[in-house]
């Protein structure tokens, strides 16, 4: 038994606390002053997760990895969305979004942190975990976000685990579908710059759509046809053995349209756009990581296709200015990389339809070509009806608008800029009508100088020769 005189005295006490609480401070701020503060957060983090799986060893985990390969895992998007809706009050760090456009904030986590959820009276633990990853081998098409892993870690008693896959994981799924659907926005997408593999993204706003656009109404019916054709065809694709993809070639003048129309089509199927401009793709490998970092429901563009890089020849002659190959090319839109994502549209626009390589617009890869031609009396109908409000029909000037537009090549951006120039009415269409008898008396002009030059060399050649010029070709 310890007697009261064996106890050390109160003033004892109170010089080792002191002693004690000197030396605990004094170790904190050796601490703080040598080990950085995110890295004591990511040890204690760790700390509390060894103790929490030695405590339940009955737990199992499932690792949701932010790609799956070199495509984008879908699972971890929706665990991203569906987390942001459970966040709870003592989260230290959140990542927070929100562009000119938006009408929401995007919420992400930012650091490593843990919450938790109870669905059907079953508990389960999510934790995100971002990790800089370390001895990274050099690669010149790796980005700086590629050097960190990201991903969710999904806890819950074994016994469970038929429940959570079965009907949690799919909860998950269409519970974050629906979220998104809620406040679906068309993106359009970019890259963020020369040489990168990340797309950068704004919100779609172009108005274009199918009724607003100047198009004789029979082409433009069956492309909507063939656009919904195509989106219930998914398990006809798939009995073929094809990717569920299709391909568009929009070609025609400059001003005709083109680009109106893949706005037209993003809006009728809710499609993102991808604005790919190859003149910043470096290599094959730079575009294959492109296209798989592309989602399912969305556009591929490229725009001016015959001018916006210097293709190889099909022989294997490769320009020095090129910087990849036309096999690339093609195998990126029709070979083994187009089967790793569904219901993708692939377009591509030209003015001059004869400078293309025949195996990029083949069958198969542009399924469909698009004549973008010059502005009919329906299309100009629209316009009015667009512009100016009116039945262009029922106007006194209609019938000779009618005539010089069937003797005249007018884009619809040229008749649309016409239409714009006042608010009043009656002088668009005088200048409309101004603008159209100037193309007729251009075209008189221009056919006049050409029948004088070819008149004028004629004469300039021996009788005996232009008689074997004019002699008909030889098959």
């Amino acid at each position: 038994m310890v007697s009261l005189k064996d106890l050390p005295s109160p003033s004892t006490v109170y010089s080792a606390y002191a002693s004690i609480s000197a030396s605990t401070m004094l170790l904190r701020t050796t601490i703080n002053q040598i080990i950085p503060h995110q890295l004591q957060n990511s040890i204690a983090s760790s700390i509390r997760h060894y103790i929490f799986t030695s405590a339940n060893t009955s737990q199992l985990t499932l690792v949701i990895e932010e790609k799956d390969g070199m495509s984008q895992n879908e699972l971890y998007k929706a665990s991203e969305i569906f987390t942001s809706t459970k966040l709870h009050p003592h989260i230290d760090y959140l990542n927070i979004s929100k562009s000119s456009k938006d009408d929401h904030l995007n919420i992400k986590f930012d650091k490593s942190e843990t919450i938790f959820d109870f669905y059907q009276g079953v508990e389960i633990t999510w934790r995100f975990v971002r990790q800089q990853l370390e001895n990274v081998s050099y690669d010149e098409d790796l980005e700086d976000s590629e050097a960190e892993r990201k991903y969710f870690e999904l806890s819950f008693d074994k016994r469970h685990k038929d429940f959570v896959m079965n009907f949690y994981v799919p909860f998950v799924l269409e519970k974050s579908k629906a979220i998104q659907q809620d406040k679906k926005v068309l993106k359009l997408h970019s890259l963020v710059s020369r040489g990168s593999t990340i797309w950068s993204s704004v919100k779609l706003e172009h108005p274009s759509t199918f009724d607003k656009m100047a198009m004789d109404p029979k082409l433009k019916k069956e492309i909507i046809q063939d656009l919904d054709l195509f989106l219930q065809r998914k398990e006809y694709y798939k009995r073929m053995g094809k990717a569920w993809k299709r391909g568009y070639l929009l070609h025609g003048p400059p001003g005709t349209g083109k680009s109106s129309l893949i706005a037209a089509m993003a809006n009728y199927l809710k499609f993102d756009i991808y604005d790919l401009q190859l003149m910043n793709v470096k290599s094959d490998s730079c575009l294959r990581k492109l296209l798989l970092a592309t989602r399912n429901k969305s556009i591929l563009v490229v725009e001016d296709i015959d001018c916006s890089v210097e293709l190889p020849d099909r022989t294997g002659q490769q320009p020095r200015s090129s910087q990849f190959t036309l096999s690339g090319l093609l195998n990126s839109i029709d070979g083994l990389w187009t089967s790793c994502g569904d219901e993708r549209i692939t377009i591509f626009t030209t003015n001059n339809m004869e400078k293309l390589d025949p195996a990029l617009i083949r069958p198969g890869r542009m399924d469909m070509h698009i004549h973008m031609s010059y502005l009919s009396i329906d299309g100009l109908k629209i316009l009015a009806s667009n512009y100016l409000g009116i039945k262009i029909e029922s106007h006194s000037r209609y019938k000779e608008i009618k005539e010089l537009m069937g003797s005249t090549e007018v884009t619809p951006a040229e008749a649309a800029e016409e239409l714009m120039k006042s608010s009043d009415i009656g002088l668009c269409i005088e200048g409309l009508v101004e603008f159209l008898k100037g193309k007729k008396s251009e075209i008189i002009r221009n056919q006049t100088t050409k029948a004088d030059g070819i008149e004028a060399s004629e004469t300039q050649i021996p009788y005996a020769k232009r008689q074997k010029t004019n002699a008909p070709t030889e098959v």
